[in-house]
């Protein structure tokens, strides 16, 4: 069965967006010029934009015109870091350290990301929420895919900002599942608690807007006095 003809539309734009052809914050053509160029009618290119900005691939302005997404630092923070205050208020994590090293993937990491990558980059950070070490971060990116990163340290706070700027990665979902666990003797010592203290465990895999999986994450955390909040619809 043949793709309706927005979704075509929609497959060139974000082909574009991923090659560097259009690059974040810019300013996609109109709907009549994107009618044009793809053979279609304006109210299909329309909608096409529609889905896109549904998809939270664009951002329509009034007035202005249809933008690529640019992440930013508060919207990464904002739409992948879940931990807040009881009442859902953000708390913004802090850097404490980082160490980037370079590896070989292991047999899951070929198996989840999208190239296959023989050898990853393994960034390991320890971040604090409210002064307390709280959070025990490893995330695993294709060393093809994101060449150079380890030169780049130290990394800014939020790494899909980096993404994105620096290798025109766009993080646009990411799944998760959470467990609660027993802190083993080295994450009880750099998150200051006891061994075998109740923890959560959330293992992540993020996807760019092609769909492909670019990144393998886990976070152990402590919650003390935290809840982990996301909207459901």
């Amino acid at each position: 069965m043949a793709a309706p003809l927005y979704q075509t539309v929609i497959d060139r734009i974000v082909a574009q967006i991923s090659s560097g052809e259009l690059l974040p914050g810019s300013m996609l053509p109109s709907e009549m010029q994107i009618a044009a160029d793809t053979g279609v009618s304006q109210g299909t290119a329309r909608k096409s934009l529609m889905v896109l900005e549904q998809l939270g691939i664009v951002k329509r302005e009034q007035g202005r015109g249809t933008f690529v997404t640019a992440r930013t630092p508060d919207n990464a923070l904002f739409n992948f870091f879940r931990l807040r205050e009881p009442d859902g208020t953000m708390i913004r994590p802090e850097l404490m350290s980082e160490v980037v090293t370079t590896r070989d993937a292991t047999g899951e990491e070929r198996k989840v990301l999208e190239d296959a990558p023989a050898r990853v980059y393994e960034i390991r950070r320890l971040r604090s929420l409210k002064g307390a070490p709280s959070v025990l971060e490893t995330a695993v990116v294709s060393a093809n895919r994101f060449a150079g990163l380890d030169l780049r340290a130290p990394l800014p706070n939020t790494l899909y900002v980096l993404y994105q700027q620096n290798y025109g990665c766009i993080i646009l979902r990411a799944d998760e599942s959470i467990t609660a666990v027993e802190a083993d003797p080295e994450t009880a010592k750099a998150l200051n608690l006891k061994p075998g203290a109740p923890i959560l465990c959330i293992d992540r895999v993020a996807f760019d807007i092609m769909g492909r999986a670019v990144e393998c994450r886990r976070s152990l955390c402590r919650t003390e006095g935290l809840i982990y909040q996301v909207s459901l619809t």
